[in-house]
């Protein structure tokens, strides 16, 4: 079966779009309507005028989408495609280390579940999480969830002392500083890229640190020809497209494992992508009390980030 040539028969059938993640499989990537990072695909669900979401991403990707449209029909390939920072914040847990720091402002990253979106003050994503945190009141303490390293980072871009939750991403914790070194040993011409989930001593190595839409971005504007890219490879395919001329080199993990590869991002393939608009399940569907104490925090991250 030509699985790209139905998946655009039933998207016109379905009035559907079609949202994709930068660290999807390049085939997803090049059959959907939108490639993007965590704020944009936000964005575009946000002011879709389809009938029918199809979120080519992780599961608490397609819940921000669903929170934004309550009435749209919102598909998830594979509802196993889970997350690690998402996981690893439980909404029980959070509440009691929120309630052991009464007052403070919750601003949460935007890789957690509903529930913990729901017990937030405001949503960030890497794009925009030094911007929204420079806008709270500078006498009010904050909390920050669940990425400990993107915490770290926006501690040190911003000046503001955070109360961290600590969470990590199984893929940004694995990369190697002592591979990226020899990597930069071997390749003196490159530049290091890096995602601010990494850990510390690898984003001491990083010429450039941003979001994934910023790193894509800088390799595009950049004179250099040649990039160690420290995230999830399947951004490399975009950038392979919009710079053919340019070098992407993926920095590997620990212990040379293809741990750099989201296994909950790649759970999605062309066939169940074809299989999930044929039958329109699984979708999404949300407690409308949750989805509506989700959707302030959300709102409010949209709303600073203009």
């Amino acid at each position: 079966m030509d699985f790209e040539a139905e998946i655009q028969k039933l998207k016109k059938q379905l009035n559907a779009v079609i949202l994709a993640h930068y660290y999807q499989e390049s085939e997803i990537q090049d059959v959907a309507d939108f490639v993007g990072d965590s704020l944009a695909l936000a964005q575009q669900a946000e002011k879709t005028t389809a009938d029918v979401i199809v979120f080519c991403g992780v599961h608490f990707m397609a819940e921000t989408a669903k929170i934004l449209n309550p009435t749209k029909l919102v598909l998830l390939p594979d509802l196993a495609a889970g997350c690690s920072l998402s996981d690893r914040c439980p909404p029980g847990p959070f509440k009691v280390f929120k309630d052991q720091h009464p007052g403070h402002f919750v601003v949460t990253y935007v890789n957690s579940s509903a529930a913990v979106k729901a017990l937030s003050d405001v949503i960030v994503t890497s794009s925009n999480a030094v911007k929204i945190v420079s806008k709270i009141p500078k006498d009010k303490p904050i909390i920050f969830a669940p990425d400990q390293h993107l915490g770290r980072y926006v501690m040190k871009q911003t000046g503001r002392d955070m109360v961290l939750w600590p969470g990590s991403c199984i893929v940004h914790e694995t990369f190697s500083e002592k591979a990226i070194v020899q990597l930069k040993v071997e390749h003196p011409d490159a530049l290091v890229i890096a995602h601010p989930e990494c850990e510390a001593p690898v984003l001491a190595h990083a010429d450039y640190i941003g979001s994934t839409k910023q790193l894509l971005e800088f390799t595009q504007t950049s004179e250099r020809q040649k990039f160690i890219v420290v995230t999830e490879a399947g951004i490399l395919h975009q950038m392979e497209l919009k710079s053919p001329h340019k070098k992407f080199i993926p920095a590997p993990a620990t212990d040379g494992c293809a741990c750099n590869v989201c296994p909950f991002m790649r759970l999605n393939t062309l066939e169940k992508l074809y299989l999930c608009m044929r039958d329109k399940k699984p979708a999404l569907e949300l407690d409308p009390a949750l989805r509506e104490a989700a959707t302030q925090p959300l709102k409010l991250m949209m709303e600073w980030s203009r």
